[in-house]
């Protein structure tokens, strides 16, 4: 096995490598799980625990009732959801059927949702039924054929003939109903392999139209294990809760949470909204978490929560912390650690790579401004951002460039996105770094100017389309710049036409009409002109710099 400068830097016990991987999914794990420890609770949610022999149940249930309504091996099953426990009946229940999972982002406007189930082809959807209407709008404009409606209050504590808040239209069926009709089927009889597409989740990519990564069990079970092989050191066991807070639709959530605690049997604890930080505190106290995956933001809002700053939250049931999505301030960190006792490791890693490309060691040295080591089986490269034919010796800055289990299979039904993305199996993750003599990552800046406002992805070119078809603008240039609370924030320079006027606030306005809320420019600039090449492209870097220089 060849020598690469990180793995002295491993903490005591890591292995170089996990192969051979065993050849088994996550609904074999589940299976596994629910014969040795059918009492075991495998999610929490809002007062109501749901063991594996339960949760197996209604997976089984809901893969038949899909089964009987039409779905086929390979058929992409949709959701717009929270985070609830009818995500992962959802998601468990379609790979059981055969079927791929596609979550997301139920922040998604209506032409955002349009592409996305366009772009997968999808024909059955399970919506939150307070966004039910929302997708109606829309029904016509897609190939949906049957909508899956349920609330966030099925899968609480039950309380008897409590009514459903929203009324169905013929042909659309309530996902407790539609179970309770299926609940006597045999059950399904197909059985997924390693290699087949588990779940596609969307990614912002190289450009701004939304891609579909593809992602096998076998990426997923490879993440989970050497995740939980990297923080085995945080002495884990199966009864330590981790804390679901961040969004199922994203690989971070999904892929980063789920894959990974189920892996080793560690309950998961839902929060519907992680903005909802009186309901992250009441889950904490109440079951005790080990280990809460999270994005800076998360813990920036609950070091300024008044309970916690008058000293009413224990935090010290933490053994460790995870941050990713989204660079982590130094201050940020140190002054978690202070508070909870508790290390925060950051990891990097985008959807393409399921989730993760590395991760700062558990014991080891943290160096100030990294995003770790490479995970075991991941090899990581830099290539000159020009040529990237090129490979430059470690410690030169280049373009990011990894291998590993969990590259994805490629994005649905884009080729051309696929090969631009991952050439011989390597993936071009656009990001610019380095790696020092201990084989720690830094990441320096981004060859794609992706904007990542409290962890969601916003592509510049999106949001100039918007405000330069307002009457009044003349150009526009968007870019991220740093903010204190959302780390990264969208800000938008605008020269308007000759004899035009127009506030701030009325080109806000005109934009969340037209855009996810995430992607409204926070600020917004008015000037005479924008910085521009010869041929006429507007230099975000520039207007960034200067951004930068009026801080300093």
């Amino acid at each position: 096995m060849a020598e690469y400068p990180w793995y002295k830097s491993y903490d005591h016990g890591v292995p170089q490598s996990l192969e051979p991987y065993p050849q088994i999914t996550l609904l074999d794990i589940i299976s596994e799980t629910t014969s040795e420890m059918p009492d075991h609770t495998f999610m929490y949610f809002k007062d109501r625990y749901f063991s594996y022999r339960e949760t197996s149940r209604l997976l089984e249930v809901l893969a038949s009732a899909l089964i009987a309504n039409g779905v086929k091996k390979g058929d992409r099953v949709a959701s717009m959801l929270l985070n609830m426990p009818q995500q992962l009946i959802g998601a468990f229940g379609a790979m059981k059927a055969g079927g791929i999972y596609v979550p997301l982002n139920p922040l998604y406007n209506e032409d955002e949702l349009v592409h996305a189930l366009n772009t997968i082809d999808a024909e059955v959807l399970i919506v939150w039924d307070l966004l039910y209407a929302n997708v109606k709008k829309i029904q016509s404009r897609t190939k949906l054929r049957l909508i899956v409606a349920t609330s966030l209050e099925d899968y609480m504590l039950p309380e008897a003939g409590k009514p459903h808040g929203v009324e169905l239209q013929k042909g659309d069926v309530w996902m407790d109903e539609l179970m309770s009709k299926h609940a006597g089927d045999p059950a399904p009889k197909i059985k997924p392999g390693i290699d087949d597409t588990a779940i596609i989740l969307f990614s912002g990519g190289t450009t701004g139209a939304p891609k579909g990564a593809m992602l096998s069990f076998r990426n997923m079970v490879a993440v989970a294990l050497q995740s939980n092989t990297w923080n085995k050191g945080g002495l884990m066991t199966q009864n330590d809760y981790t804390m679901a807070l961040m969004p199922m639709f994203h690989a971070y959530g999904f892929n980063g949470v789920i894959a990974s605690a189920l892996s080793y049997r560690s309950p998961l604890a839902i929060v519907a909204n992680p903005r909802d930080l009186n309901d992250v505190i009441v889950t904490i106290q109440k079951v005790r978490p080990a280990s809460m995956p999270g994005v800076p933001t998360l813990f920036i809002g609950l070091m300024e929560h008044p309970e916690v700053k008058a000293g009413k939250v224990d935090f010290s049931c933490l053994k460790f912390c995870l941050s990713g999505a989204i660079p982590l301030m130094v201050e940020t960190k140190q002054r978690w650690e202070a508070m909870t006792g508790a290390k925060i490791l950051e990891a990097y890693g985008m959807t393409e790579s399921t989730v993760v490309i590395s991760v700062g060691p558990l014991n080891g040295a943290w160096k100030e401004g990294s995003v770790g080591l490479p995970l075991p089986d991941v090899i990581v490269k830099f290539v000159d951002a020009a040529d990237p034919d090129k490979e430059l010796p470690y410690g030169q800055e280049g373009e990011v460039v990894a291998k590993g289990p969990q590259v994805m299979q490629g994005y649905w039904n884009n080729p051309q996105g696929t090969e631009e993305m991952i050439k011989d199996g390597w993936l071009y993750t656009g990001d610019i770094g380095y790696m020092d003599n201990d084989g720690y990552i830094y990441l320096t800046s981004r060859k794609k100017d992706l904007i990542k406002p409290g962890g969601h992805q916003v592509w510049p070119r999106e949001v100039e389309e918007v405000i330069s078809a307002h009457p009044a603008v003349a150009e526009v240039g968007v870019a991220g710049i740093p903010d204190p609370v959302q780390v990264e924030s969208v800000k938008a320079w605008v020269v308007l036409k000759p004899g035009e006027k127009l506030s701030a606030e009325e080109l806000q306005k005109y934009c969340r009409e037209r855009l996810t809320a995430y992607k409204v420019p926070k600020y917004i600039d008015f000037r005479e002109a924008l910085p521009k090449t010869l041929v006429g492209k507007i230099l975000r870097r520039v207007l960034q710099e200067e951004e930068k220089a009026k801080k300093t």
